[in-house]
């Protein structure tokens, strides 16, 4: 079952990748480069609703079935998508572009559905082999971009049946995928520590999202300026991705022995590196492989932190679904005035913003861990937290 999540979030990745690269430089032809960000502000936008959605339709067709409709959705979405692309309407990008966020939201809730299937001193680590296990798509598609062109559809429309393409394999893979433990009462109000396990898992999770999305949307821009072609922004994409995922089996590991804390502590950590490696034009390729695994290192440590925090009797489909949804929804904002803010001052001005919440971040989780410990209070970022026991 996890190699069935493992392989649709693969393909999912393909699909994204490409068209995150491809449907900025279209609309930077087409319309202007202050534009070329808001394709993916269209599909940041749609993987929060399909966040709300796939969550809202788990307590009803199961994990499975849930996941099975969003990529259905991307699907559907690529061929909107590849219409506009092809020379039609350029609206249709954007319907598109918001249809495959959907399956976006597929493939980042999979983590918790293979949380579901594990045993409990292994769900991070299960969590993050289908990060990981992703990685191989998601540095497969960048590297699609130029073969793309040879498709006989031209340079615009090939990496969009490419994402087509992967889309319906992925909704196709889901099929036998059967659901972790159920849900057994409605949703009921979180106290105490657990309610603060989820703001702080909420609060990682979409401080990571923002601060990647404001670097990452400008990067097609900055390699065409520079002169760079699609192959060797595949490669700097591809490069970011690994950083992202490749190494994520490995972060669930040391999550579930030392606790979420450490990991979203240094992700922050490696997300400020990153942002001034970035600023000052310093080895940009390396700054790119940073920034993703301080995505990795507080996403899935957020992510953890959530799991933990909700217990059995409550409707954790829901929470992580609106938390998603909260993530996706806020970074929306930073794919709308990254091209922007690029076009201003480069990288300067994204990389003090980022600083400026990594570190709130920071401190809301120092402050609150000191608080614990002065109060005797059990701590959700622990590993033995209350919380994660009755979770298992």
């Amino acid at each position: 079952m996890l190699t069935r999540l493992v392989l649709a979030t693969a393909s999912m990745n393909v699909a994204m990748a490409v068209t995150s690269a491809m449907s900025t430089l279209v609309v930077a032809d087409r319309l202007n480069v202050g534009a070329s960000g808001l394709p993916n502000t269209a599909a940041v936008l749609g993987t929060a609703a399909g966040a709300l959605a796939v969550g809202r339709l788990t307590d009803r067709l199961g994990r499975a079935g849930a996941l099975r409709l969003g990529y259905a959705t991307a699907a559907v979405g690529g061929g909107f998508a590849l219409f506009a692309a092809a020379g039609a309407w350029l609206g249709w990008l954007f319907v598109g572009m918001a249809m495959l966020g959907a399956g976006n939201a597929s493939a980042l809730l999979s983590r918790y559905a293979a949380a579901e299937l594990a045993k409990p001193d292994r769900r991070t680590t299960a969590m993050g082999t289908v990060v990981g296990g992703g990685a191989a798509g998601a540095v497969l598609g960048p590297l699609l971009l130029e073969p793309a062109r040879h498709l006989g559809l031209g340079t615009a429309a090939g990496p969009f049946v490419v994402a087509t393409v992967a889309a319906a394999i992925a909704c196709a893979v889901t099929f036998g995928l059967r659901n972790g433990e159920p849900e057994r009462e409605s949703p009921t109000r979180l106290e105490g520590t657990q309610t603060w396990g989820v703001r702080v898992g909420g609060v990682a999770m979409l401080v990571t999202q923002l601060v990647m999305v404001l670097f990452m949307t400008a990067v097609p821009i900055h390699a065409s300026q520079h002169g760079q072609g699609l192959t060797q922004l595949g490669v700097m994409l591809s490069i970011h991705i690994l950083g992202m995922s490749a190494l994520a089996p490995l972060t669930g590991w040391w999550i579930d022995r030392a606790g979420p804390r450490p990991a979203m502590l240094c992700g922050l950590l490696l997300l400020s590196l990153a942002g001034m490696l970035m600023a000052f034009g310093h080895a940009f390729v390396v700054a790119l492989f940073v920034l993703g695994y301080g995505w990795n290192l507080c996403y899935l440590g957020g992510s953890a932190v959530v799991f933990r925090s909700v217990p059995s009797h409550v409707s954790r489909s829901t929470v992580e679904s609106a938390l998603e949804a909260v993530a996706w929804g806020a970074s929306a904002l930073a794919t709308a005035t990254s091209t922007w803010l690029f076009a201003i001052g480069g990288f300067g001005l994204p990389a003090a913003l980022s600083l400026f919440v990594i570190v709130g971040a920071f401190a809301l989780i120092l402050a609150k861990n000191r608080r614990n410990s002065s109060c005797g209070q059990q701590d959700p970022t622990s590993t033995t937290s209350p919380a994660a026991r009755t979770t298992t």
